[in-house]
């Protein structure tokens, strides 16, 4: 034992100086701060990031489902429900297989990530004859450099939907937001400079698309917007103060250095400004573009209407108008499809009036100087007509007729004095009409209808209602002689006194007095004729003499 102890002696001071000469030798370590050619990531070991030299960001495989990854950048630390947030996705709209993938730096200078059957999902398409690395700098910027410092390939001239201070948003780039909280694919909503120089929201769906910010009702320079600069850059810095070419800019509500910040697409169609409080681990948003979420196109889809709701968390409520159901429960923005066969026949067809709703875009008009009949007449006889509006235009002074192709960006609001007439199957509308109402919370849900019934009156508990009555005499009885007892012990307690004062003058000569009585006797003591320690003697007549 004392052999083998020995020998083990000096092979530990051997391992000792190895350490001590590379301290950067680890066995086991997930980091690294860059990737030379001819190296690569798998996917089987998504714990091996890349990282920046500051260990904010990392860079690296990040599951988006069921064996299901995409090669991404996210804020290190996490949340405090132990997520991460994400600010990069080179393949959202192809993840990978969790086996066999990887991330490869080719010799020749290209990037490239290939599925398990080795065919490439996403490529830098970049070339170099110099050597090249991958890094990931401190501001979350991953760039592929030459050994002579050019950048042949960085995350920020493709963001996805998202933009992290000093990054810019320029003529060749947009934010595209993700489809839902939880799938990161492409979605419906972009960020992006429009042909006229403008920097603008708009809704690209399905079936339509339409542009929701600025406000699509203004002039560009009604909206404050400048269409001069063809420039076309937008960016905010680490303080917060956000800059575009079209004269567009804001601050963060808590501007200042020295906080993380991030400016993101999000998939609910507004485009907001977080901050992040490290203490809390949470993100505050300090800027949001629409403070109005129902005003936000294709928010709910087709055929539906959006209402505000303010003590929900999306501030909103989804539900569709009378007589369509829902096209998909997993998914509101698909909106809702007709629960019938509407003809063209205008024998069999009628209007139901949703007040203080609007279907905004779309319009076969406006048609000036109409009488409601013509509007209603007119979009009855036409096959391509959803419903109309009918407004007053205070500039001409007549009514205006908005005849509607299709019922999308339906919002209901209290403020919006006008009402829509939706066509609908004129044997339903009174029912419809009758029943109208907002609908359950955060997903679209079709008209919940009560039928009417009529319901029996329900027999009486004859035997219930005779203990109930029983049980009230009782307890009436019983307060009754709780009285009538206690009046008897106070009369009891009045004659007992009487009693024992006759006794007291037959068998002593003498009667008690009250105090009434000997004050009355003494004239209230007015004469005093002595005094000892039995107490003062006052001079007395009684009345029986």
């Amino acid at each position: 034992m004392q052999h083998q102890h020995f020998m083990a002696t000096p092979i530990l001071i051997l391992i000792i100086p190895l350490v001590l000469l590379f301290p950067s030798f680890s066995f086991s370590t997930p980091y690294i701060y860059n990737m030379s050619e001819r190296s690569s990531l798998s996917v089987e070991k998504p714990d091996i990031v890349l990282i920046s030299p500051n260990g904010v960001f990392s860079a690296g495989f990040y599951s988006v489902g069921v064996n299901a990854y995409c090669f991404a950048i996210w804020y290190s630390e996490p949340l405090y429900d132990g997520s991460y947030t994400t600010v990069w996705m080179a393949n959202r709209d192809q993840p990978i297989n969790g086996r066999l993938s990887k991330l490869t730096l080719l010799k020749n200078g290209n990037l490239i990530l290939t599925d398990a059957g080795q065919s490439i999902v996403w490529a830098t398409e970049t070339k170099s004859v110099s050597s090249v690395q991958l890094l990931l700098n401190d501001t979350g910027n991953l760039v592929l450099l030459t050994s002579e410092g050019l950048i042949l390939w960085q995350s920020f001239q493709s963001p996805t939907d998202t933009l992290l201070p000093n990054q810019p948003l320029t003529r060749n780039t947009k934010l595209v937001s993700s489809r839902s909280q939880t799938n990161y694919s492409s979605g419906f909503y972009k960020l992006f400079f429009d042909d006229e120089n403008v920097l603008c929201l708009v809704y690209d769906g399905p079936e339509v698309s339409s542009k929701y910010w600025p406000n699509p009702w203004q002039k560009s320079w009604e909206a404050g917007r400048s269409t001069y600069n063809s420039s076309r850059i937008a960016v905010f810095n680490s303080s917060g103060h956000f800059k575009s070419t079209d004269d567009f800019q804001f601050i963060a509500a808590d501007s200042g250095i020295g906080i993380h910040r991030r400016l993101t697409m999000d998939h609910d169609g507004n485009i907001r400004m977080y901050s992040l409080d490290e203490k809390n681990k949470i993100w505050n948003v300090t800027w949001q573009a629409k403070s109005e979420p129902c005003k936000i196109h294709g928010i709910c889809g087709p055929n539906s209407l959006c209402t505000y709701v303010p003590h929900e968390k999306s501030g909103r409520r989804c539900s569709c108008i009378p007589g369509y159901k829902i096209k998909n429960e997993t998914d509101q923005s698909l909106g809702c499809e007709p629960d019938f066969s509407l003809s063209c026949n205008d024998s069999k067809v009628g209007f139901l009036p949703l007040h203080h709703v609007e279907f905004y875009g779309y319009d076969i008009g406006p048609y000036s100087n109409y009488t409601f009949k013509r509007c209603a007449k007119e979009c009855l006889q036409s096959c391509n007509c959803s419903g109309f509006q009918y407004k007053f235009d205070w500039g001409s002074g007549f009514y205006n007729c908005f005849r509607k192709t299709q019922l999308f960006n339906g919002y209901r609001a209290p403020s919006f004095p006008d009402t829509t007439y939706i066509k609908s199957q004129k044997a339903l509308i009174p029912f419809y009409a009758k029943h109208l109402q907002v609908f359950n919370s955060n997903s679209c849900h079709p008209l919940r209808l009560r039928l009417d019934r009529s319901y029996k009156k329900p027999k009486k508990n004859g035997t219930l209602q005779f203990m109930v009555w029983f049980a009230s005499a009782v307890g009436g009885v019983e307060i009754i002689c709780i009285c009538l007892v206690l009046y008897l012990l106070y009369r009891n307690r009045q004659n007992s006194s009487a009693t024992t004062q006759s006794y007291l003058q037959v068998t002593t000569g003498f009667r008690k007095f009250t105090y009434d009585e000997l004050k009355k006797a003494t004239h209230n003591f007015r004469e005093e004729i002595g005094r000892g320690s039995g107490g003062v003697v006052y001079k007395g007549i009684l009345p029986d003499r």
